[in-house]
């Protein structure tokens, strides 16, 4: 079979907007799993909106705002120790805090994860976690010095990224009241679809181990879908959540509404 010039050129082009487009598929796939994984060797810098309603007797609504700067340190060939930080922007209503709403800053907490560069099928962390107290007015925070150790797991099979992570804070100094004694645990399932969408679960599990037994535990259930997509050069994960509340505090909220947006940051 012979081809003209014009249905070379032709041909050229469709197989260099094929290979082009796989390319980009491909990478956009890699840098949705690079995004749900929190050792990822990745810079990035999600904000979450956390909108918790439904709060106390007269159903008062919550906003917290998580910005948390993700900043990975590469030790050697082996090992890097991913760096999170969470410093929350917060709304307190009056019913947490007695004196009408609050706004300002929370407590800030750092991570600092020891993580393999390369773990195979599994990748895992562990490190400390430190209680900062940066809150602006005593009802956002505990005024307290915290310190503590957490830990993730999680495999990658295919379009799924599943994982685990666990922490523990207790106070450690401040002039605070009350002692903080604070368990966390975050399952995720994330499964990656076409187009650079994907169907998620990560609610956040707490237990307050200074509370009574009916005051102590946080349960959400619930899922959301999120997208990456780029603006001009820059890629960004975009997520919108919903939770539903199956055990909370008396004055604990009945739901949580989540927005993420993350500005990713790939080598």
């Amino acid at each position: 079979m012979k081809f003209d010039q014009g249905s070379k050129s032709l041909l050229f082009l469709v197989i260099y907007v094929s290979t082009h487009n796989a390319s980009y598929a491909l990478s956009n796939a890699e840098l949705a799993k690079a995004a749900q994984n929190p050792v990822a060797n990745m810079i990035s810098l999600p904000f979450q909106n956390n909108i918790n309603t439904g709060i106390g007797p007269d159903d008062e609504t919550q906003n917290i705002l998580n910005i948390q700067p993700v900043w990975p340190i590469s030790l050697n060939d082996d090992w890097n120790v991913i760096t999170r930080t969470i410093l929350p922007v917060m709304s307190q209503p009056d019913v947490l805090t007695g004196e009408g709403r609050v706004n300002g800053l929370g407590d800030a907490t750092f991570t600092a994860f020891l993580s393999p560069a390369n773990s195979g099928s599994l990748t895992w962390g562990v490190g400390p976690v430190f209680l900062l107290p940066t809150a602006t007015d005593d009802k956002l925070g505990a005024d307290k010095w915290g310190a503590g150790a957490s830990a993730v797991v999680l495999a990658m099979p295919g379009n799924w990224v599943i994982g685990s992570l666990f922490s523990n804070i207790w106070s450690v100094g401040g002039s605070g009241k009350q002692d903080i004694n604070l368990f966390t645990w975050q399952y995720f399932i994330n499964y990656n679809l076409p187009d650079s969408w994907y169907l998620t679960t990560a609610p956040v599990i707490t237990a307050n181990w200074e509370a009574g037994s009916n005051n102590r535990w946080t349960v959400p259930i619930g899922g959301g879908v999120g997208k990456i997509f780029k603006i001009g050069k820059q890629p960004i994960n975009a997520q919108i959540s919903a939770y539903k509340n199956v055990e909370a505090p008396e004055l604990g909220a009945d739901w949580q509404f989540r927005l993420q947006l993350q500005f990713l940051f790939p080598k």
